[in-house]
């Protein structure tokens, strides 16, 4: 009797471990392990050469592990640089709608962003990481320009110089207002500087040639 309860005791543990696929035994954070594994190795290869399956060789997991805490590739980055926002779940939205509003929804959404003071801190930390450090530099602009910008340009249709200098005006805002405190700026109400600001990224983000053929007081003729 003694034999088979051992025995079925036995069956039962085998059978935990094949539920927990990858996880190392004795690790009480894996989803911590896995997140700084992906740091070192988002710093050596960079983002666009970053695989799942290279972070979970890194991290000692099998990749199914990987995947069922982190369902792409971007949501890791975005969860080990402790970034504010993971760009699959808001570029949809500032896509969605008229063409002629995507300028006044994207500043709203960077100065809402940026109002909290956690989410603007993670950002500006990262801002920050990236102007001592090369290395984090390349990544973070692999990211940047992977994960956000090719995927608005190509939902706008537009050249990446828009996109650069729509987004690097919209930086500057923020750190103007967050990090010099230049007043008024600092302390001006957001829907004030949505209704300033979403114009000029408007132009920078409507169809190349749109508004362009004549400027104010140029007839043709």
């Amino acid at each position: 009797m003694t034999e088979g309860r051992a025995r079925a005791r036995g069956q039962g543990e085998v059978t935990e471990r094949r539920r927990r696929p990858g996880r190392r035994p004795g690790s009480a954070d894996t989803r911590g392990e896995i997140l700084a594994a992906a740091r070192r190795v988002f710093a050596e290869k960079g983002f666009d050469k970053a695989t799942i399956r290279g972070i979970a060789r890194e991290a000692g997991v099998d990749p199914a592990l990987v995947h069922h805490y982190f369902d792409t590739k971007e949501g890791m980055f975005v969860a080990a640089m402790k970034l504010p926002a993971e760009p699959t779940a808001v570029i949809p939205g500032l896509l969605a709608g008229p063409r002629e509003e995507i300028g006044e929804r994207v500043v709203r959404f960077i100065l809402t962003m940026t109002s909290d003071p956690t989410s603007r801190e993670q950002m500006l930390g990262v801002v920050r990481t990236a102007v001592v450090n090369d290395e984090a530099a390349a990544m973070i602009r692999e990211f940047f320009t992977t994960a956000i910008l090719a995927r608005i340009g190509a939902g706008l249709d537009i050249p990446p110089l828009r996109l650069q200098a729509a987004f690097g005006q919209m930086m500057g805002v923020v750190m103007m207002r967050y990090i010099l405190r230049l007043e008024p700026l600092a302390s001006a109400e957001i829907e004030d500087l949505v209704e300033l600001l979403a114009p000029t990224i408007q132009r920078y983000l409507d169809e190349p040639g749109r508004g362009d053929a004549a400027g104010p007081g140029v007839s043709g003729g």
